[in-house]
């Protein structure tokens, strides 16, 4: 009888699909996804119209999507560099930080108006084969005490990440995107533009408006009328971007608040993996392919105001199997001032040797004991615990109520060494 049931079956389909042999449909073939592509261009940000690398209301979309359409961002990497597995720390000189973050798109979102919020969820990212994590001079959370640059070039795939640079380790994929957002309203820019202004005026940190390397060109370059509003990427603000926020993986849903009609979604600077707090300054930074679906939720951006995150298991689903935890508490050396505390050109910080309710030099405090058990158990210099730190280690809030002394504490993934 089965025989028998074979060439019945065979007969059958010779019949209705011609010679056996014959391609025959499958399920490959039914589909039911309407798909929008924000394709790459060119060697770099400047040479592809889809790509910018500054924040202002009159950047043009370069597509419009609606919802629930599968919008397909092709990224850069967060440099926009030339960096390959050969790459060395010499090669970081070359490197234009002005040219910080190329982002993919505007998309333009059909249906959404400003006072609106989109509901932006991850359903895929496909990384590039190479990423990096760097020590940049003058950057990062341990910049006073880093000072030289230093580059890890690692192999990706879906499962790991290794590198030559620090044999015996794998980071495990756990990609999210560094930087997503919409774009600013005319008011949101004034607003954002004179806090910051402020901020600088008192001796803070703030980047201004720098036309140089500034993209789209026509907007914010040198002679565009915008130049000297269009916002840097660097710091993450109300409308998202380079929030670099981990538990933001595959299966989240972004809560973006509308600033102006259509809202202007972009996506860009992909890690493939991090530890909360990016320490050394980047993550495992490369590019990739990132696949999202948006829906609107019509008015509520009068209650949502800010990036807001809806998720499931996906913290869960990144914690370690077994870690390591260092605690830190607001303390320092008499005379020292911290790279945070000196804009505030206090003396009395420089005189004492505990701070009050202070997390920034609680969490330092972490991290510098965590880097020294890491090269003590693990055998690993200063500047590669560092980087291990950046991918592999989360700095948490312990408590925020025993004064004077706040808790932050440093959890190292110790799965990350392979046995």
């Amino acid at each position: 009888m089965r025989t028998l049931f074979v060439v019945c079956a065979v007969a059958l389909i010779g019949a209705v699909g011609g010679a056996v042999g014959d391609a025959v449909a499958d399920t490959t073939d039914v589909k039911w996804q309407n798909r929008v592509v924000v394709d790459k261009q060119g060697a770099h940000c400047v040479d592809d119209p889809n790509c910018f690398n500054r924040y202002h209301p009159d950047i043009p979309a370069v597509v419009r999507a609606n919802p629930g359409d599968m919008i397909i961002y092709h990224t850069r990497d967060a440099l926009d560099s030339d960096l390959t597995l050969d790459s060395n720390a010499d090669d970081l000189a070359a490197l234009d930080l002005n040219l910080v973050h190329p982002m993919t798109g505007p998309v333009h979102i059909e249906g959404a108006e400003r006072g609106d919020v989109i509901a932006v969820t991850l359903v895929d990212i496909e990384p590039d084969e190479y990423g990096y994590t760097v020590i940049v001079p003058g950057f990062g959370f341990l910049r006073d005490i880093y000072t030289e640059p230093y580059l890890v070039n690692w192999k990706l795939s879906r499962t790991h990440a290794v590198s030559d640079q620090m044999p015996g380790i794998k980071v495990p994929y756990e990609a999210f995107m560094g930087s997503v957002g919409v774009m600013p309203g005319q008011p949101e820019v004034e607003t954002w533009l004179e806090r910051e202004r402020l901020l600088a005026e008192a001796g803070g940190v703030a980047l201004p408006p720098q036309p140089i390397g500034a993209l789209p060109s026509a907007v914010c370059g040198p002679e565009g009328p915008a130049r000297d509003q269009c916002l840097r990427t660097v710091p993450p603000r109300e409308n998202g971007g380079n929030m670099d926020v981990q538990q933001m993986q595959v299966g989240t849903t972004l809560l973006l608040p509308c600033f102006v009609d259509g809202c202007g979604l972009f996506v860009g600077d992909v890690h493939f993996a991090q530890g909360d707090g990016e320490v050394s300054g980047t993550a495992i930074e490369t590019g990739a392919v990132v696949t999202l679906t948006v829906d609107i939720r019509k008015g509520q951006g009068a209650v949502i105001t800010g990036p807001e995150v809806e998720g499931g298991t996906q913290i869960k689903d990144i914690e370690p199997s077994k870690f390591y935890q260092t605690i830190g508490l607001p303390l320092k050396a008499a005379g020292e001032v911290p790279p945070p505390h000196t804009y505030l050109d206090s003396e009395k910080i420089a005189n004492l040797t505990n701070l009050s309710e202070d997390l920034t030099l609680a969490a330092r405090d972490a991290l510098i004991k965590m880097i020294a058990y890491i090269q003590r158990e693990h055998g690993l210099t200063a500047e590669q615990a560092y980087i291990l730190a950046s991918v592999a280690v989360d700095l948490r809030i312990g408590q925020v109520v025993d004064v004077p002394n706040y808790v932050v504490t440093a959890v190292l993934n110790e799965d990350v060494f392979e046995e």
